[in-house]
């Protein structure tokens, strides 16, 4: 892991406070780490649903997410929820703050045997991400991050690789699994990237692999098909590390969007130059979403999230991105971008 030198503002977390929602947040997903170690001691037991091809639910993952939920909510019952298997079921639909849960990223892996999952919790204030955590309950391994105050494994600070060419850069990668998914566009995708770059890799749980990127193990990361809950929590410890995150035209909308790529500031850049004739993203008023009018006025948590990403992700301006440690390009102003829904 690369780890930057110490100063003042550096210290390590036995040396910090952290926010008292960030440690309800570690204490959730140690709680469904032990749910989730315990089960994975005989995983040809547990009964396997599916959401879909390719797609599976286990009694662990809703365990795991009853465990998460009931923990958030004993501390701040006023919160809302939006988890991958209850969806906005619990919590407070119009609170201000929402939890952003995956109680087991990686299921596939897990009823496998292999080791490589992991729990994703990020908490949105206003939409804006303020806190994650992502845990890997195989290794005991937990990335933390908070708004503003950096990101680390266990007690150590994590930094993004100081890698600025892509074709020296390691690159994580989801392959599309789902019925009715892209496999010929991602193809396309996956042979120009592979082909840019020193080598991709695709262990299969997108939480553990932004938070890679976060560590410096991978120098970026480009994926289809991702939820919010897949995602939140490893986007902001992508940018606290010093990493940027967006969508595959390089702005920072990506949460709600499915398309995701992220990585050290000019690896980043030259993944959105690959990757941009790829998106998914269009400006089709059409194909906008019905407004929910069970929702009172202004923006839906949806929209606020997915704005204020403005502060994770950045327009990647030119192919080879903003220099490393340098502010990017804010993104520009585009007529408003809607995305084609499509069946998972």
């Amino acid at each position: 892991m690369l780890v930057r030198p110490t100063p003042e503002d550096d210290q390590p977390m036995s040396q910090q406070t952290l926010h008292p929602m960030l440690n309800i947040a570690v204490k959730a997903a140690r709680t469904a780490g032990t749910i989730i170690n315990r089960a994975s001691l005989d995983v040809e037991v547990l009964k396997v649903g599916s959401k879909g091809a390719n797609d599976f639910v286990t009694e662990v993952d809703q365990a795991a997410e009853r465990a998460i939920i009931e923990t958030l909510l004993q501390a701040y019952p006023d919160h809302g929820i939006l988890a991958e298997e209850s969806g906005r079921e619990h919590g407070q639909a119009n609170s201000e703050y929402t939890w952003i849960i995956d109680p087991l990223d990686g299921t596939t892996n897990f009823i496998h045997g292999f080791p490589f999952y992991a729990v994703s919790i990020a908490l949105a204030h206003r939409g804006v991400l303020q806190q994650a955590v992502v845990y890997d309950p195989t290794r005991n391994d937990l990335f933390h991050a908070s708004k503003g105050r950096g990101a680390y494994l266990n007690d150590r600070r994590l930094r993004v690789s100081k890698r600025t060419r892509l074709s020296e850069s390691l690159v994580g990668t989801g392959f599309p699994f789902r019925k009715g998914d892209n496999f010929k566009r991602y193809v396309k995708m996956f042979e120009e990237v592979m082909q840019s770059c020193a080598g991709v890799r695709r262990p299969g749980a997108a939480a553990l692999d932004l938070c890679y990127v976060a560590a410096g193990h991978y120098d970026g990361f480009f994926e289809m098909g991702l939820n919010p809950w897949d995602a939140a929590a490893g986007a902001l410890m992508i940018t606290e590390a010093g990493g940027l995150v967006g969508n595959f035209t390089g702005e920072a909308d990506f949460l709600y969007q499915r398309e995701i790529v992220a990585g050290t500031p000019k690896v980043y850049g030259s993944l959105v130059k690959i990757l941009a004739p790829y998106t998914r993203v269009i400006r089709d008023e059409e194909a906008a979403p019905t407004p929910d009018r069970s929702r009172p006025e202004g923006p839906t948590p949806e929209a606020a999230l997915a704005r204020s990403l403005g502060t994770v992700g950045q327009h990647a301006g030119d192919g080879e991105g903003a220099a490393d440690g340098a502010a990017a390009k804010p993104a520009t102003k585009r007529a408003p971008i809607r995305i084609r829904r499509q069946d998972a």
